[in-house]
């Protein structure tokens, strides 16, 4: 049975690294991909207008 207890770590890390990286994917686009274009395009903005400025 020891060979049991250590196994058991290594797969319940293996098991929600798996569901954080289907969390990951299933969240790229989708209704707020717009919302975070649109965020990320005002960031680059603002700091081209900030350097632009100096």
């Amino acid at each position: 049975m020891d060979y049991v207890s250590a196994l058991l770590p290594p797969v319940v890390m293996a098991a929600f690294f798996i569901a954080l990286i289907v969390t990951i994917v299933k969240t790229q686009g989708g209704s707020n991909k717009a919302k975070e274009d649109a965020y990320v395009d005002a960031v680059a903005a603002d700091a081209a207008r900030r350097t632009g400025d100096a």
